[in-house]
């Protein structure tokens, strides 16, 4: 079983490295993953990507709440698309992590209800093999261990993210109060200049300002 150790803590970092080559191989690292729970009928979820966004993790799954800020040490982040082809929901690239000695990815631990399991799975696209999940330990700041789920790039070859799914996750970095030093990196990734529809970006946005509405 795959274990990758992160830790739990808001310091900031001077260096971070994030990748968007046009053409390359992202590793996969192999290994498997047994479903650890934090109680009887909940599970936590390490999120690295869109799911950074409150409102985008919500979509789908109901039940997640807010749990901790953490960091992937010798990780960077990445961008890719299954077997080189793009994702027809994001038209670009979509993040992954791959290992990276000296780099460090950071993140949002959720807390979820396992009745959302096959949700987030489905939304990982863990059926069709694009995404599979991996096991993150987590040491917290007072000496104990997170055992979180999360999920990797299968047969990932690197492409450009859309400019739409770049800005969720850099709203999802900036909500959740990530790093000011990380966040400015997220903002310099390069895209691929889409700039048709994506249906998910637009019903978060409505979803966004509907609660900015209400809340007035």
């Amino acid at each position: 079983m795959l274990r990758i150790e992160l830790s739990a803590t808001r310091t900031e970092h001077a260096q971070y490295t994030m990748e968007t080559p046009r053409s390359c191989v992202c590793t996969r690292l192999s290994g498997g993953l047994g479903v650890s729970t934090c109680g009887e009928d909940s599970f936590l979820y390490f999120a690295y990507g869109s799911n950074l966004l409150r409102e985008r993790i919500l979509l789908k799954n109901p039940t997640a709440t807010f749990y901790a800020v953490a960091n992937l040490q010798d990780f960077k982040l990445v961008f890719g698309s299954h077997q080189g082809k793009a994702s027809s929901y994001w038209h670009g690239g979509t993040a992954t992590i791959v290992q990276s000695p000296g780099d460090e990815v950071w993140g949002v631990v959720w807390k979820m209800n396992t009745s959302n399991l096959n949700s987030l799975d489905k939304q990982e696209g863990v059926a069709g093999g694009i995404y599979i999940p991996i096991e993150v330990n987590i040491p917290t700041q007072e000496g104990k261990i997170l055992t979180c789920r999360s999920y990797q790039m299968s047969d990932c070859v690197c492409d450009l993210p859309s400019p739409q799914y770049k800005k969720v996750i850099c709203m999802g970095a900036k909500q959740n109060g990530l790093p000011t030093a990380y966040q400015k990196k997220l903002e310099a990734i390069e895209t691929n200049n889409y700039a048709g529809p994506v249906s998910v970006f637009e019903e978060l946005e409505a979803t966004i300002k509907e609660k900015e509405t209400t809340t007035r």
